[in-house]
């Protein structure tokens, strides 16, 4: 196995969908699901089947669509949960089962009302049950960002012992800083004596905004599989968003460490994602969002119009964007305006310039933002006078 390349696990079918108004018809699940192994995520978590008829029959109609994707299905460590998601998985040509329960000394009193130990022997039991199913079994130690550091190091080695092929470490509640959670990583790769039988993996929520940082620190410190959504959809404040994880590393390519994702079909699917589960997309969001490859202060679009990679750090080319964009406002400077013009075939002097650019900042207060028509407008006036 390549120690460099990162299993990309999407939920957005389960843990996005868990977001209030963006649940889908299993006919939209089964579009989404084609998508994105189109898109080149290597384990699609399409739902838990226990949980309702409608997401049980997602699971299994994704699982008859998708050929060459992990079709996973998510189950508590229950035998009923297991067979369930067993039966909607019947016909998936690669299949995986994820199965957990809680870590943390938190959920073991206050969700559970059990001990330790019991929690183990659970653990233990739930994943060796599953064989009978799954050759592919990833387990969760729900909360484990918030888990006693020894305790959940035993958890982890007794699971693999029992038949696990990858971990998932989450930070269920958004509650962990990067260094630490990078530090838990690390001693469970330096601690766990079986931890080269299986694949860790990291799956962070957002609700402090750290949920990329963790999912770097993550990788950086020896896990191998990162849990994503499209857009960082997901409960509450959402998961590590997709794109930002794997551009993170496209960016940085001296981390050595690669994904199998086709970046430049990431936004036609993050604007379908956004679309069909009622989720709108942030101007501002990194990657996606429509402000992303936009320049409308002045400083900045002159320092861009002379050299792209004096603002960009991603070519827009990599998402499939034509061209970055240049936004007229009353911010943006002189050398925005020239260049704008020129592509509309206006040629100005220096001194036609400045007359312009003084009626283009009274326009721009008024309107806020200029499009195209409104500089057609702008001349118009100019000729006639």
């Amino acid at each position: 196995m390549d120690n460099n390349k990162i299993h990309v696990f999407d939920t957005t079918l389960r843990d996005g969908e868990q977001v209030p108004g963006c649940q889908l018809n299993s006919k939209e699940k089964v579009e989404i699901a084609k998508d994105l192994e189109n898109l080149g995520v290597d384990i699609i978590e399409a739902g838990f089947p226990v949980s309702s008829p409608g997401d049980f029959n997602s699971v299994s109609e994704i699982s008859k669509n998708v050929k060459e994707s992990i079709i996973c299905g998510l189950s508590r460590a229950i035998v009923m949960d297991i067979d369930t998601a067993a039966m909607a998985l019947k016909e998936a040509k690669r299949k995986r089962l994820h199965t957990g329960i809680g870590a943390s000394d938190m959920h073991i009193k206050y969700k559970f009302n059990s001990t330790r130990e019991k929690i183990l022997a659970q653990a233990v039991s739930a994943v060796k049950y599953s064989r009978k199913y799954f050759d592919d079994i990833e387990f969760y130690a729900e909360d484990a960002g918030r888990a006693d550091q020894d305790f959940l190091a035993k958890m982890v080695e007794k699971v693999i012992t029992a038949g696990a092929t990858v971990v998932n470490i989450p930070d269920t509640t958004g509650y962990t800083l990067p260094e630490d959670y990078g530090s838990k990583i690390n001693y469970l790769m330096n601690n766990v004596p079986n931890i080269d039988k299986a694949i860790i993996s990291v799956h962070c929520h957002n609700d402090l905004g750290l949920a990329t940082a963790n999912t770097l620190s993550g990788i950086q410190n020896g896990a191998r599989q990162i849990e994503v959504t499209m857009n960082g959809i997901g409960e509450r404040a959402g998961n590590t968003a997709l794109e930002e994880i794997t551009m993170i590393l496209k960016a940085h390519p001296y981390l050595n460490l690669s994904t199998n994702i086709n970046s430049i079909k990431i936004l036609e699917l993050s604007k379908k994602v956004s679309r069909m589960m009622n989720m709108p997309v942030q101007r501002n969001k990194a990657i996606v969002g429509g402000n992303a490859f936009s320049h409308s202060s002045g400083i900045h679009q002159d320092g861009f119009l002379k050299h792209r990679e004096n603002y960009e750090i991603i070519n827009p080319s990599d998402l499939g964007i034509d061209q970055s964009s240049i936004d007229l406002t009353a911010r943006s400077g002189r050398a925005a305006l020239k260049h704008r013009l020129s592509l509309l075939g206006f040629k100005l002097t220096k001194f036609e310039m400045e007359t312009a650019y003084t009626e283009f900042l009274e326009l721009a207060d008024e309107r806020k933002l200029l499009h195209d028509e409104d500089l057609y407008e702008l001349m118009e006036k100019r000729n006639e006078r």
